[in-house]
């Protein structure tokens, strides 16, 4: 096995809150989480993100920033790389992917049902974003 990622996501800042999806299929069907999903072949991870970004809410994002590779699902099946970026462009068209999408304020985290540690995720973006 290896330790590079096979998936990518993105945390959307903007005004101190945090872009959240509802995924709306498997894995991690009806939980919040960051726009994301598997790496296809040949991309690089900044790729992948910007490409589900764009699949998933139809927006346009630039100037990621890496913040880190997180393990998820049994024997970490996914490796996902977290980037974070408050430079993003367009209107929120949500694909089918999608349940649910709201702008978070990191507070609201413990109302809702969301990926594993993702509240430590959020903390980790904003800092590297130079944000609190």
């Amino acid at each position: 096995m290896t330790d590079q990622p096979n998936a990518a996501s993105v945390a959307l800042v903007r005004n101190g809150q945090v872009m959240l999806i509802k995924r709306a299929r498997a894995p991690y069907q009806n939980l919040w989480t960051f726009p994301g999903g598997r790496m296809e072949a040949g991309e690089t991870p900044e790729q992948c993100a910007v490409r589900e970004v764009q699949e998933e809410l139809g927006l346009t994002v630039r100037n990621l920033r890496p913040v880190m590779t997180q393990e998820l699902g049994r024997d970490g099946t996914y490796r996902l790389a977290v980037f974070a970026t408050t430079d993003f462009s367009g209107v929120i068209r949500a694909s089918d992917e999608v349940s649910g999408h709201i702008w978070a304020d990191p507070g609201m985290l413990p109302a809702l049902r969301t990926t594993s540690r993702l509240d430590q995720v959020i903390k980790e973006c904003f800092s590297v974003l130079g944000q609190s």
